[in-house]
């Protein structure tokens, strides 16, 4: 049984999506193991608050990898994804440049991250989330 090719990229972009909320929600966040993050949460929101509210920013990204993983209204969470990232880089270019591991240069990768969201979702229109690796569907 063949599996058809943009079916296993479109696998790998849900895959290397989540990864990517995955890794900075739990490991740059929560876990605190990139301070920077907490850096720029405390120069925006404030010191006082900046670890809860960096733990609380990392567990929503955490939650925005299952859901991609549910494959639950998948255009919703595509859309919310790239709300998320373009109005939080925004802010980052903005307010905290010279706290971004690429300075302003960010805003390329967020673009960049961007655009994956929306080919993985609007042009290969794979809304069954991680089964549909498998062969099963969701619905």
């Amino acid at each position: 049984m063949s599996v058809p090719p943009n079916r296993i990229l479109s696998a790998l972009l849900t895959v290397a999506i989540t990864l990517v909320w995955l890794v900075n929600g739990l490991f740059c966040k929560v876990l605190n193991y990139v301070p920077r993050h907490r850096m720029i949460v405390a120069r925006i929101l404030g010191e006082t608050h900046a670890p809860i509210l960096t733990t609380l920013i990392g567990l929503s990204e955490i939650l925005m990898a299952v859901w991609i993983v549910s494959g639950i209204r998948s255009r919703w969470c595509a859309i919310a994804q790239i709300t998320v990232v373009a109005l939080m880089n925004v802010l980052e270019f903005i307010l905290v440049p010279d706290l971004l591991l690429f300075g302003r240069l960010n805003a390329v990768f967020a673009t960049i991250f961007i655009m994956i969201v929306y080919i993985q979702e609007f042009v290969f229109h794979n809304n069954h989330g991680l089964p549909y690796i498998f062969g099963r569907s969701s619905k």
